[in-house]
């Protein structure tokens, strides 16, 4: 007598909603990258067309371009890592037999979601909040302000860090080898 089994749980569906989440913040994190390139650029034309036009370097424009490196750096770098195409050595990796490769992959991914976790989006977050009385002496903003890419980019790297972890679970899973 056969005994009736519970049908599987599908994840497709959790997964595909998960890619499109994923998707969104994609497209919103490359705008915010473009729009900071295309500011740096504007401003940067500025600078040098203020020091060597006009004689009257604008230190505003300096420094504001100096604040949107640092986001441009920190948000492309979580974006690139959601994307994962950032720098790694494979070779040794790549030679592993699958469920082991994966394995190894799956204990980056953790790594990196404690270090996005406790040091970027936490400690970023009380670094900031620290921040929020001082002013920036050339804009008259909060450094906290600044601060906020901080953060910001641990919430990113961590959201991409959780979404590869369950890709390369369902890869683990799955029974391919």
């Amino acid at each position: 007598m056969k005994v009736a089994q519970p049908a599987p749980m599908s994840t497709s569906g959790f997964y595909s909603q998960l890619t499109r989440v994923k998707q969104a913040v994609d497209k919103v994190a490359s705008s915010l990258c473009i729009l900071i390139v295309g500011l740096m650029t504007l401003l940067v034309t500025w600078q040098v067309a203020s020091r060597y036009l006009f004689n009257s370097p604008s230190a505003v424009s300096e420094v504001l371009a100096r604040y949107l490196f640092i986001w441009l750096v920190l948000i492309g770098g979580a974006y690139v890592f959601g994307l994962r195409e950032h720098m790694a050595i494979t070779f040794m990796r790549d030679k592993m037999p699958r469920k082991f490769r994966l394995s190894l992959e799956i204990l980056g991914e953790l790594a990196t979601s404690v270090f996005a976790l406790l040091v970027l989006t936490i400690g970023g977050y009380i670094g900031m909040n620290r921040q929020m009385a001082q002013l920036d002496s050339a804009l008259q903003i909060p450094i906290g302000i600044i601060y906020i890419a901080i953060p910001l980019s641990g919430a990113l790297t961590l959201f991409y860090c959780l979404y590869n972890q369950y890709g390369l679970f369902r890869k683990f899973s799955s029974k391919q080898d």
